[in-house]
């Protein structure tokens, strides 16, 4: 190994390090500020809203602490937070949540079960009223999508990652249907996101950060007034072409993978069917009633 690439290597390693335990400092300073406003805001705010914009600007903090990332947003932002959307992004990396967590309102999150048992950032997802999923678990998928549905009735807007997963091939990978089942339902506008450069920042199975120069998008709301389930598919095609055409206008090429600034592993090779970590998979694809709160499948 040549004297530069060592010295380089060395020093991601010893800022992914330093990154690492201000993460972890963020996350135990909200805890308790959280934990207050949890109990202040109680009898006014059931969705947690306060709670849960306070536990996502930490994410900020880190960030401007971590001489690895540049992140930039860019509008135009809703008017009123208040007024609900189904939210849903292209993904790259465990970072895109990071990256998404800088807007300036809150939404809501569906989330693997297993983070929620992270000490100290799994209490911080509970105090938030982030929403739960077995991965893999149909059943857990729809009470996860009637729970999104619930957040949205208290006009706070919740989080999906259609794909279902962080995809190592260059396009996009289909959009699963369950988040433009559920902005139909309500009859909710969905707001695309578009993110460009945060796989540098985090390649999966590595704890090493990289250097990153990270924008996000936030693309013109999508109307689903007087649209009916029929429309799923053709709803989900015309945002993922949104968001396609918004990638290439940032620069992605996507012919080639997410570049990740650092050499492919034997791992990375292996397919998303068998390394699928999605927080979502289950609930992007659940056909689900949310109109009645119920977890039946809705008639098409």
């Amino acid at each position: 190994m040549n004297g530069p690439t060592w010295v380089k290597n060395l020093s991601l390693t010893l800022w992914s390090i330093w990154s690492w335990f201000v993460f972890g400092v963020c996350m135990l300073a909200a805890l308790p500020i959280m934990a207050f406003t949890w109990v202040v805001t109680a009898p006014f705010d059931p969705p947690r809203y306060w709670t849960g914009l306070i536990f996502r600007k930490t994410t900020v903090i880190h960030q401007k602490l971590n001489p690895l990332w540049k992140f930039k947003v860019k509008g135009p932002f809703p008017e009123n937070p208040r007024n609900p959307y189904v939210m849903v992004s292209n993904h790259e990396s465990f970072v895109d949540i990071l990256l998404i967590s800088h807007l300036p309102w809150e939404m809501k999150w569906l989330s693997k079960t297993e983070n929620f048992k992270i000490p100290v950032a799994g209490w911080n997802m509970r105090l938030a009223k982030d929403i739960q999923l077995v991965r893999g678990d149909h059943e857990s998928g729809a009470a996860a999508m009637v729970e999104c549905a619930k957040r949205l009735d208290q006009k706070v807007s919740v989080m999906i990652f259609p794909e279902g997963t962080r995809s190592f091939e260059g396009d996009l990978l289909p959009f699963k249907p369950g988040a433009f089942k559920l902005a139909i339902e309500k009859q909710l506008p969905i707001l695309p996101l578009a993110c460009h450069g945060t796989a540098p920042a985090l390649r999966k199975h590595d704890w090493r950060q990289g250097r990153s120069n990270a924008e996000l998008r936030v693309l013109d709301p999508i109307s689903t007034e007087g649209m009916t389930l029929d429309d799923v598919d053709r709803l989900a095609n015309m945002v993922r072409e949104c968001i396609r055409a918004e990638l290439r206008s940032m620069g992605r090429d996507l012919d080639i993978p997410p570049v990740t600034g650092r050499e492919p592993r034997e791992s990375d090779s292996v397919s998303t069917a068998e390394t699928d970590d999605s927080e979502t998979d289950a609930a992007v694809d659940t056909p689900v009633d949310i109109r009645n709160g119920s977890g039946v499948t809705a008639p098409r």
